[in-house]
């Protein structure tokens, strides 16, 4: 008999109950020191106060009016990523596969608008990851995504990750854009070499072509900038952002420039629940932290502390560990033993990491994590790892 919740998770043994900051407390009394932050979305942590007292006086005030009419909330999240980003106008929903399907509408009617509605070609890359949309997995290719969808939305060319030549030689008279994630997060934590966002956005605007971001995990302040593109010193046209944004509630984003929004007039998207004033509001905390310069500081002091343990944990178990990759606070442990039984192991010390392909444990721990916490957590794992070595 099929269980009453779809059973299209595999779900580890475990229950929380209760949240505090980096640590997350099980329903027998353990408590787990939290390095995936719900897949890099409590980037405050649990139960973090400014979250929760803007959360609170916006629930005692209104929850919702849908977006028939203005939405004060909406209006200065929107304000305050404009002035920190390229974008021009932004759109509100409620998650990363949104996102994705607003994303891929734009560049469309982009096209459509400028009379050339046959560039509708979209170039992505093999193990992207774009949501769990029908133009989600188009978007991104990958057969443990597509299998049993068919037929596919059509538009989407992949290539082989990080080739810049051979997206060059992909574009023809039907490309409009090409999409990436800055750094892959469920291909296994893959950041773009040095230089290739630049090139392509070189290549783009060479053949006149839109560069859609997608930072739905490596953004908001995962690699020690605001979005992870900041670090190439390009710009996109459209970017998907999510996750982290909401620190834990359901909030996403597309930003775009004037240029690539021309085409979204009224009634050609929309949102019951997208910019609600309880999302806003939670977003609205979020960004006053983490745009913060001296936050974002701390954030790369805090990562090269973890990144120069964890390099100290693969080199004191080379049978159990490969690589650390990755930038910022988003970073992989590439396995030489089998991934799912570190993981496991790990929940057995009470540390949580998160599966990715190419065998990655994926390190996404809350922004505001303490040295402290960074070293207890290396100890954990340390224990997990010789809990493998013996088998």
């Amino acid at each position: 008999m099929i269980p009453s919740i779809l059973p299209t998770y595999n779900r580890a043994p475990l229950s929380f109950v209760k949240g505090e900051g980096t640590w997350l407390i099980e329903a027998d009394g353990r408590r787990f020191l939290d390095l995936g932050a719900g897949i890099a979305v409590n980037v405050l942590g649990h139960a973090n106060p400014v979250l929760v007292q803007a959360l609170t006086d916006q629930a005692n005030a209104l929850w919702h009016t849908s977006n028939l009419y203005h939405i004060p909330q909406q209006q200065a999240l929107a304000d305050t990523l404009v002035e920190h980003s390229f974008a021009d106008s932004v759109f509100f929903c409620n998650s990363g596969t949104e996102a994705c399907e607003l994303a891929i509408k734009m560049t469309r009617k982009y096209w459509t608008e400028k009379v050339q509605p046959e560039k509708s070609e979209i170039i992505g890359f093999e193990g992207s990851f774009h949501g769990r949309s029908s133009a989600g997995i188009a978007a991104a290719g990958g057969e443990k995504l597509t299998a049993g969808f068919g037929p596919l939305l059509p538009g989407f060319r992949h290539l082989p990750w990080d080739d810049i030549d051979a997206v060059r030689d992909a574009i023809t008279p039907e490309t409009g854009a090409v999409i990436v994630e800055p750094v892959q997060g469920e291909g296994g934590i893959r950041p773009m070499a040095d230089g290739h966002l630049q090139a392509l956005r070189e290549i783009c605007d060479e053949n006149d072509l839109l560069l859609i971001l997608d930072e739905v995990q490596c953004g908001v302040g995962r690699t020690g900038k605001l979005f992870a593109h900041e670090w190439s010193g390009i710009t996109p046209d459209i970017m998907m952002v999510a996750k982290g944004i909401g620190g834990g509630f359901p909030l996403g984003a597309v930003l775009a420039t004037e240029k690539a929004a021309c085409g979204m007039t009224a009634g050609t998207h929309g949102s019951t629940y997208g910019g609600n004033p309880l999302g806003c509001a939670v977003g609205n905390a979020v960004l006053r932290t983490v745009a913060d310069p001296e936050f974002l500081s701390d954030v790369s002091r805090r990562a090269g502390h973890l990144r120069q343990r964890l390099e100290g944990l693969v080199a004191a178990h080379p049978e159990v560990f490969e690589e650390v990759r990755g930038a910022g606070l988003m970073l992989g442990l590439k396995c030489k033993a089998l991934g799912a039984d570190v993981l496991a192991a790990g929940y057995d010390n009470e540390v949580i990491t998160v599966p990715a392909a190419e065998n990655v444990l994926r390190i996404l721990p809350p922004l505001n994590i303490s040295e402290a916490e960074i070293d207890e957590a290396v100890v954990r794992l340390d224990k997990a790892a010789r809990q493998i070595e013996a088998g």
